[in-house]
């Protein structure tokens, strides 16, 4: 699968697009073998009614945390924060989190940092609930719930099935607890609309080949999209050495609107919900001040259109797994192997 003006790798199916493939399948799994977990969970949080929420998690489960404080917050009107591990590991704070839901998020379940701070918060009296893809690991033993990811191995430095498995994993949940059906419709027919994107492969591979010689770009999304900005931005520096940065479209135009004059090209998601309006302005006025911007996702005329779920937020995963495809050509139409990145290891353990 390349494009005219596309370098063809000697290996074309990386372990990195391999992964990214398996996702309809892993999402499949995931809700069915979670039904239970996800429903008891769903009865203990209508129980105990936790006031606000506290995200942990580092990396691309930081930012799966991101599009899961939208989820939160637009469907339950739940507060989230992100915790900032540090403040207990290396400062020695104890936080109060007494009534709150903690959620932790880690493919490998084994950085201390993360563990130490679901065992404070446990200890504490939160409400602690581990998203992980290892089950017997340190983080699944701290927490009072979990919900496994189903993602089998992945051997991939730059995850990818695990980051989508990460943004499904508590939307049964959600769903759940919700004000009516249409995210549960929407999550059982999640799996086919994923397939039918990976049915845009050679779509993405035609758009990577845009962005070949590109040394810097930069990232727009608003909303619910807005995680999925900051997990392309880090594939981008991972797998292809490209210095990219992801802004809220709401916050592009206060300052860093200037690097359009040293001609930086932008990468724009675009979405089917209450923020599409104004980013759509947004984006319409970069175009008109001569902006080199294309974009992807499931809105109308978007350069790489992803197939729509039913529901805004389904409609995220789809335009994740649709980008793993582009950055992984990216990579791959710039000679580099998106399976090795310099300096870089599968798991990082952090204190």
């Amino acid at each position: 699968m390349t494009a005219p003006g596309m370098t063809s790798s000697p290996n074309p199916d990386p372990l990195m697009l391999q992964e990214a493939r398996q996702t309809p399948d892993v999402i499949a799994r995931q809700f069915r073998e979670n039904s239970d977990a996800a429903g008891a969970l769903a009865q203990v949080l209508r129980e105990r009614r936790p006031p606000y929420a506290v995200t942990i998690a580092r990396g691309s489960s930081d930012h799966a945390c991101t599009v899961l404080k939208y989820a939160l917050e637009t469907e339950l009107s739940l507060p989230v924060a992100s915790l900032g591990p540090s403040v207990h590991t290396l400062y020695g704070a104890r936080l109060d989190l007494r009534g709150a839901l903690v959620i932790a998020v880690s493919q490998s379940g084994a950085s201390p940092d993360v563990v130490e701070n679901v065992r404070m918060a446990r200890e504490g009296g939160a409400l602690t609930v581990a998203l992980v893809n290892v089950e017997d690991s340190d983080l699944a033993q701290a927490a009072e719930f979990v919900l496994p990811l189903r993602c089998g191995e992945e051997r991939a430095v730059a995850a990818t099935k695990s980051y989508l498995a990460s943004l499904t994993a508590f939307l049964p949940v959600i769903a759940e607890l919700g004000p009516d059906g249409r995210l549960k419709e929407a999550l059982n027919s999640l799996p086919d609309a994923l397939r039918r994107t990976l049915e845009l492969e050679d779509a993405a591979n035609a758009l990577a080949a845009r962005y070949s010689f590109a040394q810097n770009l930069l990232i727009l999304a608003r909303g619910l999209h807005y995680g999925v900005a900051q997990e392309a931005a880090l594939k981008l520096k991972e797998t292809s050495g490209i210095h990219a940065e992801a802004y809220s479209a709401a916050e592009f135009s206060h300052g860093p609107k200037r690097l359009l004059a040293e001609g930086l090209p932008l990468l724009g998601f675009t979405s089917n919900d209450a923020a599409w309006p104004a980013t759509e302005a947004a984006y319409a006025d970069l175009r008109a001040g001569g902006a080199d911007l294309r974009t992807l996702g499931p809105a109308a005329g978007s350069t790489l259109q992803t197939p729509t779920t039913g529901h805004a937020l389904t409609d995220t995963v789809p335009s994740a797994l649709a980008f793993y495809l582009f950055a992984a050509h990216l990579a791959l139409g710039r000679g580099l192997n998106p399976d090795a990145p310099p300096l870089l290891s599968k798991v990082t353990k952090t204190r």
